[in-house]
């Protein structure tokens, strides 16, 4: 199995209970485990800074689907979960699941850029990537913990701890995930 790296995003609606019912939609997909999420962060909007804050979150899952396929069941449980993608671009949504970094995986295609294009410019992404993998190598950018000490304080002042997150874990089991 290989490890991937899901970003996590909301600030309509009940943030924090939609970021649980994305973690168990994460935790059923098929050939792919949910192997921890990091603390959730309130953190300020990025790039149409007009809206409500975020609660972001990171997933780090272990999974056989490849990059494509697991691209495609994330949008499949956005959907489920009520997000239309007619907003703008970085306006406020439900539920917002990025696949971050895949082990092993660059890519270039419509659609599908890994590792993410953005992710060693964002507080609300490494931050909580910083909790689960600090030495992680980004391909051709670092590690993380190298890229989140490049970032400036005003960045970092935006991102703060929200309350921890439970979640149903793979066999029904609550876990308490920080």
């Amino acid at each position: 199995m290989k490890s991937a790296w899901v970003g996590l995003g909301s600030n309509l609606g009940d943030s924090m209970v939609l970021l649980r019912q994305s973690m168990a939609q994460l935790a059923r997909l098929p050939e792919t485990q949910l192997r921890a999420v990091s603390t959730p962060y309130i953190t300020q909007p990025w790039g149409e800074t007009n809206q409500p804050e975020f609660i972001n979150a990171v997933a780090k899952l272990a999974t056989d689907l490849p990059p494509r396929t697991l691209l495609e069941s994330l949008l499949a449980i956005e959907k489920q979960l009520g997000r239309q993608r007619s907003g703008k671009r970085w306006g406020p949504r439900l539920i917002d699941l990025d696949l971050l970094i895949y082990e092993g995986v660059v890519m270039d295609e419509p659609n599908l850029v890994l590792p993410h294009p953005r992710l060693h410019q964002r507080a609300f992404v490494l931050v909580p990537l910083n909790d689960l993998s600090p030495t992680l190598e980004v391909p051709g950018l670092g590690s993380v913990e190298s890229l989140l000490a490049g970032l400036d304080e005003e960045q970092l002042a935006g991102v703060r701890p929200a309350n921890r997150l439970s979640q149903v874990g793979h066999a029904g089991h609550y876990r308490e995930f920080r």
